[in-house]
């Protein structure tokens, strides 16, 4: 399996606990960045800091846009990162897509990882609810001289949730002077969209390993709850009641203090 080099920014003092933290689909690691500083250098002096790796996965972000991709594909690129930077006894935290490629690491090398948190996802396989954002993104003019302003429009005509079109827009990038281009691969991303749905697969994971829920999401439902404490004997679920699937974005606090916990 060919791995590529994923970009990546590492805040926080060289030397202490490491914090790998993968995001989710069409997202970036700057989404997490909040968080990440807040874990990197903590407001309260009294508090440690983590060193903190912020990750771009394949065809996301800066990181390098490929042929294929899967959850063993991407979870051997982190691992190619994190065995490249020295790293062990990790805290791995993986949001949406980046959760289940944090799982499968968690499966193949057990031995890297201390904790694993899990951010508003199951292990399962799930619907199909991103097609009309791919469809947005591919069908987007980005001919020279068009606007951020025009593709803004363009997008909100096709993806009705304004929080969604706002996250999309930081995927946009001005390739030269006068021309916009993306940085999702969102070509690659559609081909390979059941992929990127599925279940992880069955492996066992007896890493200590902490899911956290949004209370309003629907990616963690209570039915799943079972299924997860079998393949993950040596885990508990968090429900933040008010937060949906963008949970560190909606309750970053109580998500520091949670990964803070245990790691």
């Amino acid at each position: 399996m060919s791995t590529v080099d994923l970009h990546y920014r590492r805040l926080g003092p060289t030397g202490a606990a490491p914090i790998v933290v993968l995001h989710g689909l069409f997202g970036t690691s700057d989404n997490w960045g909040s968080v990440a500083k807040e874990l990197a250098e903590p407001s309260d002096p009294g508090t440690s800091a983590f060193d903190v790796f912020l990750v771009d996965l394949r065809d996301h972000g800066r990181s390098p846009h490929t042929q294929a991709t899967s959850y063993p594909i991407m979870a051997a690129d982190v691992h190619a990162l994190v065995v490249s930077s020295g790293l062990t006894d990790i805290t791995l935290v993986g949001h949406s897509m980046g959760g289940k490629v944090a799982m499968v690491f968690a499966q193949q090398w057990p031995q890297l990882v201390k904790r694993l948190v899990v951010v508003d996802i199951s292990p399962r396989e799930h619907e199909n609810n991103h097609a009309h954002i791919l469809d947005a993104i591919l069908s987007t003019d980005l001919s020279p001289g068009r606007t951020r302003k025009e593709v803004e429009a363009h997008i909100a005509s096709r993806v009705k949730e304004p929080g969604v079109v706002q996250f999309l827009m930081k995927n946009l990038y001005w390739r030269t002077e006068d021309q916009l281009a993306w940085r999702v691969n969102a070509e690659l991303l559609q081909r390979d969209l059941q992929a990127i749905l599925a279940a992880i697969g069955s492996g066992t994971v007896r890493v200590p390993t902490l899911f956290i829920r949004g209370g309003q999401s629907d990616y963690i439902l209570r039915e799943d709850l079972p299924a997860i404490k079998e393949q993950f004997p040596n885990s508990r679920v968090e429900t933040i009641a008010y937060a949906g699937h963008w949970v560190h974005a909606q309750a970053p606090d109580e998500v520091v203090a949670l990964i803070r916990a245990g790691a």
